[in-house]
């Protein structure tokens, strides 16, 4: 089959033919009808997330149809829709057992990490991280809800967001506009910020009561005036940049909550007098898990969350999809369609 190969930092992806996978017991083989790209894989590519393993199929937002099952596993589910859950836990752990295998310290797969990835044709994963998918939402419009949405869904679980609190989105992107419309569900009033004029406009179109520029306005002071001085209840920090992450931590909040989603590498500096004095917590959120794929998938199945598609190309096509992603256009998600 064909399949995006990755071959360490600083090298391109290359289309390849590798062999095509078989579902070994207790798996299903995935016949992928749509892929979404994501950020993950430009970080990839310039040695900021490097995980030493490689050569290794691309892809972690995966859609399409079981085609086969392997022992022990039944026929009844060939040809149901899914949509893949990409982490795969010890399953003997006690985030494991609480239904936080995306913090496993034992992964069994993580596809698109790890473990090859849905940049193919097929995939063979566990059964039950082939997620049922409902008629009401199109194999391309549901392949980002398997990292963009749940990202989304994970991150606002941690903060425990609540109504009436302010909230930032600190990047008006694919993972940052299922937070806009999560956040604004929960009755949050949303702040976005960003730097794409065309991003900042679909951002305000997803409900974004307030959109600043950060190309041409002091964010903290903006997002100061706006809350009555008092600051963010939660941000959520999508970019995780050298210039964005203390900028973030000035337009905290009393008892605000702080959570990076997004990274670019460089370290990050607080002043713990600002913590304890105004009882703020900083934290991370990576992935999701399983419950919150099937509560993502319920969000867009009843129009909570819409997934932004800005292209969709043809597997062969992944090099154009890659430049479009490191310009800093893309206004939500490329999908490749094998």
């Amino acid at each position: 089959m064909r399949a995006i190969r990755y071959h360490g930092p600083g090298q391109p992806f290359k289309l390849e033919q590798v062999a095509t996978p078989e579902p070994g017991p207790g798996f299903v083989r995935v016949k992928i009808t749509a892929a979404a790209m994501c950020h993950t894989e430009l970080h990839c590519l310039d040695g900021v997330l490097n995980l030493g393993i490689h050569p290794l199929t691309m892809g972690h937002e995966i859609v399409g149809r079981i085609d086969a099952a392997g022992p022990n596993t039944g026929l009844s589910r060939i040809g149901e829709r899914v949509i893949v859950y990409y982490y795969s836990g010890c399953g003997r752990c006690r985030h494991c057992l609480t239904g936080e295998e995306q913090i496993c310290p034992n992964l069994q797969q993580e596809y698109g990490f790890i473990s090859d990835g849905g940049y193919a044709e097929y995939i063979s994963v566990p059964a039950r991280n082939a997620v049922p998918l409902p008629d009401s939402i199109e194999d391309v419009n549901a392949a980002p809800i398997g990292c963009g949405v749940t990202t989304a869904v994970h991150a606002a679980r941690l903060t425990d967001l609540n109504a009436g609190e302010w909230a930032v989105i600190y990047g008006a992107g694919a993972v940052g506009f299922g937070l806009i419309q999560l956040a604004g569900y929960y009755g949050a009033r949303v702040i976005a910020i960003g730097r794409t004029p065309a991003k900042l406009r679909k951002a305000a179109e997803l409900g974004a009561e307030y959109c600043i520029n950060a190309n041409s306005a002091d964010v903290v002071s903006e997002v100061r005036g706006i809350t009555g001085e008092q600051g963010a209840d939660v941000i959520f920090e999508c970019v995780g940049s050298k210039e964005t992450m203390p900028l973030a931590s000035r337009m905290l909040g009393r008892r605000g909550r702080l959570i990076f989603i997004g990274y670019t590498g460089p370290d990050f500096a607080v002043n713990p007098i600002q913590l304890i004095v105004f009882e703020q917590k900083i934290m991370g959120s990576v992935g999701a898990s399983l419950g919150d794929l099937y509560a993502a998938v319920d969000l867009v199945s009843r129009g909570i969350i819409n997934t932004v598609i800005d292209h969709t190309l043809p597997l062969e096509d992944f090099a154009n999809a890659i430049k479009v992603m490191q310009s800093g256009k893309l206004v939500g998600k490329a999908v490749l369609t094998p």
